[in-house]
């Protein structure tokens, strides 16, 4: 197979794997014990579990958007054609 006729680069790829990285940090951030019928938990609550894991999982997110977008290089100057 012709590796130009791929939709994605080495590039593309390494940046995925990290948005997931980075996606899988932020629901472990999320994560911890709740609360059940016989004890109340008021860590549910704190700003690690409410804002910083949410903003964490969007920007890996986001990252993996990107990274679907991302076109890869070409390896041509821009004078240069390709023959066919």
């Amino acid at each position: 197979m012709d590796k130009k006729n791929l939709a994605f680069d080495k590039v593309n790829f390494i940046l995925l794997a990290i948005g997931m990285i980075v996606v899988i940090i932020g629901f472990i951030l999320m994560s911890g014990p709740g609360s059940d019928e016989t004890t109340y938990n008021p860590e549910i609550f704190s700003t690690m579990r409410i804002k910083v894991a949410p903003a964490v999982c969007f920007i890996g997110f986001i990252s993996m958007i990107y990274a679907i977008l991302r076109k890869p290089k070409d390896g041509q100057t821009e004078g240069e054609e390709q023959d066919a």
